[in-house]
């Protein structure tokens, strides 16, 4: 795939962005909750979502264009990725992402925030460390409950995996963020859990998060997932407000940064 530009002005939930960057279109990963699904990228192409990829093969040429235009107009802060994942399987042949971060070093963005769910992620740590502390790596954790991932996001890397790869790069120096969004049934386990291997903490849902106040969601048909659990009473827009104060509990005596849906994911918090 030939893409005309590879850098988006950053809108909605991320507009305290100023771009956004998405090395894929689609994604392997074809989480059920995605709010992706009811986009036009999606809704117009005949393959379910998660069954089609698109490399963006000139996205590293674009990129080392477009970066320097875009400094040259002010601070640049980007957000990759905001629809698709940069670290799902293909890109274990393809390092089109780790390709995007070598251009980014030749002319450093202000700030970069990198969004997976995949602990290849990891792979890069080299890399991350030459930004300093002008990049967070971001890793999404809904749950800490291997049986509710597997329910909404049965072809996304497992958690444990997830939370290991984190702490690996928290261990390395570098920013990390987990991310619980959308917020799934967890247990009174989970912030402890989170407690070691992230810096800051950023919890979201479905009426918060998917642009639509929850309307997107429903849509999906998320909430018989949640019937079909007996996890009913998760499905609602004050669920989040229960785990907050789980996290705040558990973080009172730690250097933790934590932040609720777009606040969340501010660069300023960096």
């Amino acid at each position: 795939m030939i893409s005309k530009s590879i850098l988006t002005p950053a809108k909605g939930a991320i507009d305290n962005f100023t771009h956004s960057l998405n090395p894929y279109a689609g994604c392997a990963f074809g989480c059920k909750y995605c709010y992706v699904r009811e986009l036009p990228v999606s809704i117009f192409r005949e393959e379910e979502w998660g069954a089609w990829i698109d490399i963006k093969s000139n996205a590293a040429e674009l990129l080392e264009k477009e970066l320097v235009k875009a400094k040259k107009r002010g601070k640049v802060a980007l957000f990759m990725s905001s629809s698709t994942d940069p670290y799902q399987p293909i890109e274990y042949a393809s390092k089109l992402t780790r390709s995007l971060l070598e251009v980014m070093l030749k002319n450093q963005p202000d700030f970069l925030h990198v969004q997976t769910r995949s602990p290849m992620v990891k792979r890069d740590i080299d890399l991350f460390q030459q930004f300093g502390d002008s990049i967070r790596i971001s890793m999404t954790i809904e749950t800490d409950k291997e049986e509710v991932r597997k329910a909404f996001a049965p072809a996304a890397p497992p958690i444990p995996a997830r939370m290991a790869a984190l702490k690996d790069i928290k261990d390395a120096g570098i920013i990390t963020q987990a991310t619980i969004a959308p917020l799934l049934p967890c247990s009174r386990e989970f912030p402890a859990k989170l407690k070691s291997i992230a810096n800051r903490v950023t919890i979201d849902d479905f009426w918060m998060g998917d642009g639509s106040g929850g309307r997107r969601t429903e849509r999906l048909g998320i909430r018989k997932i949640f019937d079909e659990l007996g996890l009913e009473k998760w499905y609602n827009p004050s669920a989040y407000k229960v785990v907050l104060k789980m996290l705040d509990r558990e973080f009172q005596d730690a250097p933790i940064q934590l932040g609720v849906s777009k606040a969340g994911f501010s660069p300023d918090g960096k």
